[in-house]
């Protein structure tokens, strides 16, 4: 099955920047929500994450969701391989 992304991040957080080009770099599809414009976006990030930081990453696959907190490198890789 197909992993769904999210990226929830700012148009001014440089740690944004750098996983959003990962994710182009790994050819891995995803759907953004820029929280300092979309109030709606900000709030279902707090929900999700319980915090205001950025980028918020959340993985669906198979019913599951794993949410990334900043820009984890490592927990990247071992999710996507």
């Amino acid at each position: 099955m197909m992993k769904k992304v999210t990226v929830y991040s700012t148009s001014t957080c440089p740690y944004c920047v750098m996983l959003k080009r990962w994710f182009k770099e790994n050819n891995i599809d995803y759907t953004e929500y820029l929280v300092d414009r979309n109030p709606i976006a900000a709030q279902q990030m707090v929900q999700l994450s319980k915090q205001m930081g950025v980028p918020f990453t959340t993985v669906e696959e198979d019913d599951q969701m794993t949410k990334i907190v900043g820009y984890d490198v490592a927990k990247l890789q071992t999710i996507f391989g």
